[in-house]
């Protein structure tokens, strides 16, 4: 069987496995997962029963935020996330299977009633074209049934006047992303695409949390090729490597493993499947500009490397361009708490400020900070220490 009919039965298994999860659980698409129980006690029962997953994303959204889930299933990290979000925030999320669609869609009202808002909607698309409206494209053919390949055709161009007019999601719309144990179901020649969605739909300085189930090794073919291991979220694991790659590469930064199991979940073949979540932060992007900041990586280790390459020697002023100053210090980034602001003396405006180049690693000397002409002389009167000594 050729490689892409074999993505073709993967599709399908997995379409037609959780069809049948959504009408009665099935213990094997699961992991034990620890979520927050004062978010459960408003879900009903049967989406309960009916969740599939391996981790809980929502923990680390906030309130007021707009949030996206991937492969929502039957709504449960949906209607978590909104509690969470509260009245002033959203959460959409995002399926292909009508059957799961119509579990989550089900409790819509009842569930906003409880949250004492509206603010949670199911959009039908597959997560790795999320500018495909696909509750659009079944209105279409329920107008336009297809009867030649002139219809086809026309079906095309209105799927691609949707891709750019009326996107499932817009550009740079989204707080977070989350997902729980969807994202090993993508084929993997979809998978490129999948993370750049995921980039595209987040703001600057937005951040994805993904679960899913990683390997510590590749699987081999026979695996991959199995349908029902691919549906039952095994062979279509990305390997623990190769889950942060696939952020790295689609332009996310401070990736950081936030959970990794330490047992694993299945073994097969002497392969360990676990679960691990991981968050990645969107925003490095942009040039680079010299306002003599710099930081102080405060330790343990004696260096460390950011994704664009910068190394920082530990209690060293390094010297950063005015875009890295602020990404390392913005509040909830993944860096702040490891490093020392150090601003200088005069600020320079961002208007007439040079570019800098990035790639060199300097040193920052403290005259750049204060100024070359800084001769400024302050002695303190008597001891430094307390009235009752140093000590």
């Amino acid at each position: 069987m050729s490689e892409n009919n074999l993505s073709l039965v993967a599709e399908r298994a997995v379409r037609e496995r959780y069809a049948q999860a959504s009408q009665q659980r099935e213990t094997a698409l699961c992991c034990p997962v620890d979520y927050n129980k004062e978010y459960l006690k408003i879900l009903p029962n049967e989406i309960l029963e009916r969740d599939y997953g391996c981790g809980d994303p929502s923990q680390f959204v906030r309130s007021g935020e707009t949030v996206l889930d991937l492969g929502s299933g039957g709504g449960k990290i949906c209607y978590i996330a909104a509690q969470i979000v509260g009245p002033q925030g959203k959460v959409i999320g995002v399926d292909m299977n009508d059957d799961m669609l119509a579990l989550a869609r089900k409790y819509q009202d009842e569930m906003a009633g409880k949250i004492g808002a509206p603010n949670v909607e199911f959009r039908k698309g597959k997560i790795q074209d999320l500018r495909l409206d696909l509750d659009e494209i079944d209105e279409y053919l329920q107008r336009n049934p297809i009867r030649s390949s002139a219809d086809l055709q026309l079906l095309e161009e209105y799927s691609e006047a949707l891709h750019l007019n009326t996107p499932l999601i817009e550009d740079n719309s989204v707080d977070v992303v989350v997902s729980n144990c969807v994202l090993n179901l993508v084929k993997a020649d979809d998978r490129r695409q999948l993370f750049a969605e995921i980039f595209r739909v987040l703001k600057v300085g937005g951040r994805a949390a993904i679960s899913d189930i990683v390997s510590d090794e590749e699987a081999p073919a026979h695996l991959k090729n199995n349908p029902e291991l691919w549906s039952g979220c095994i062979s279509g694991a990305f390997t623990e490597t190769g889950f942060l790659q696939a952020f790295e590469d689609a332009g996310f930064y401070g990736m950081e493993i936030v959970k990794r199991d330490e047992e694993p979940w299945q073994t097969i073949e002497g392969i360990e499947f676990r679960s691990m979540t991981i968050v990645a932060q969107k925003g490095k992007q942009g040039p680079c500009f010299e306002r003599n900041q710099s930081v102080i990586y405060k330790g343990p280790w004696k260096a460390v490397i950011d994704d664009d390459g910068h190394t920082l020697y530990r209690g060293e002023r390094m010297a950063v361009c005015d875009k890295t100053f602020r990404l390392y210090m913005r509040q909830e980034n993944p860096y702040t708490g490891d490093l020392i602001a150090v601003e200088p003396y005069n600020d320079i405006p961002l208007e007439s400020a040079k570019s800098f180049n990035c790639t060199k690693n300097a040193r920052r000397h403290p005259k750049e900070t204060k100024g070359h002409d800084y001769q400024v002389t302050e002695l303190s009167e008597g001891s430094c220490c307390g009235p009752d000594g140093c000590c």
